[in-house]
């Protein structure tokens, strides 16, 4: 399987998951995007025009550190920003990519911190 074909198929998982749920401003969609070399995690509510609440990424941290480790830290800064503004229940959205690795650990880590999903 080519690079082609992971992404058109995870392309296909995305749209099947996002047909299954949807954000509200009581609970809002987690959705979580990750590239090469950062990862991105955003608070979004569906109803009226699709608004971005919170947002958090492996950008705005100052330590380079590995990986799963960033993606820890983006988890726990996403889950603060969200109890700030009030919000502890989220619909979490994986956008395609399998539960495992980074994506598992961002998920873990805002558990911890207090977000409910």
């Amino acid at each position: 399987m080519n690079q082609k074909q992971k992404i058109q198929k995870r392309k296909r998982r995305h749209v099947r998951i996002r047909s299954k749920i949807k954000g509200t401003a009581k609970m809002p969609r987690l959705s979580v995007f990750k590239s090469s070399q950062h990862i991105y995690a955003q608070l979004v509510d569906d109803d009226l025009n699709a608004k971005t609440l919170v947002s958090a990424s492996s950008l705005e941290l100052k330590a380079k550190t590995v990986k799963t480790m960033t993606a820890t830290e983006v988890g726990k800064l996403i889950a603060k920003k969200a109890i700030a503004k009030k919000i502890e229940k989220v619909v979490f959205d994986r956008s395609g990519f399998k539960y495992h690795g980074r994506i598992k650990a961002l998920a873990e880590a805002a558990r911890k911190a207090g977000l409910h999903f």
